[in-house]
């Protein structure tokens, strides 16, 4: 068994799956039960940290709310700064505000405007790419402020909503790593 093997095999071994959540029909992946165990949370975070040190990043953004809980020790075991992307209006102070449409409505995203600057090369951390709407418009945001996108990377990516081809452009030619496809 490879290496890559094994880790896949632990963090599949660590994600419930929830029928019928949060409606009817819908396959709930719960990543609570992977971190919960210290082995598979640590795994996780090295393999992300991993990502980080390859793009070159200098700061890690995490995506509101999971993609705290999976940014923030990927930076801090990379040695980088963290910087949190939050829904809008949970920010004190000057921010960056990037508007994006949802299936049934929009949403809206922030960042401290002086969090992000120019030189810093950001890998965005989350935990599921699904449609990419949130991923898109944090890549869109991250260049508004004029930093450079090293890439994105999620534990899961939920190929059926076919998310890593709506954010290819977007990327522009950034690197999409996630560590498992479902």
């Amino acid at each position: 068994m490879t290496a890559a093997t094994g880790l896949t095999e632990l963090l599949l071994s660590r994600i419930r799956d929830v029928a019928d959540y949060p409606e009817p029909g819908v396959v709930f992946k719960d990543i609570t039960p992977l971190l919960a165990d210290p082995a598979a949370f640590t795994a996780l975070t090295d393999a992300l940290a991993e990502v980080a040190r390859d793009t070159g990043a200098t700061k890690v953004v995490g995506l509101e709310a999971r993609g705290f809980i999976l940014g923030a020790p990927v930076a801090l075991r990379a040695g980088l700064g963290f910087v949190p992307v939050r829904k809008a209006g949970k920010l004190p102070g000057a921010t960056l505000a990037q508007a994006y449409d949802l299936e049934y409505g929009s949403a809206e995203i922030e960042v401290h405007a002086e969090d992000l600057s120019a030189g810093d090369r950001v890998l965005v951390v989350d935990d599921v790419l699904a449609t990419g709407g949130t991923a898109e418009a944090s890549l869109t945001l991250i260049r508004r402020a004029g930093a450079e996108v090293a890439g994105l990377a999620v534990l899961m990516e939920l190929g059926f909503l076919d998310g890593r081809a709506r954010l290819e452009p977007a990327l522009a030619s950034a690197p999409l790593t996630a560590l498992l496809t479902v």
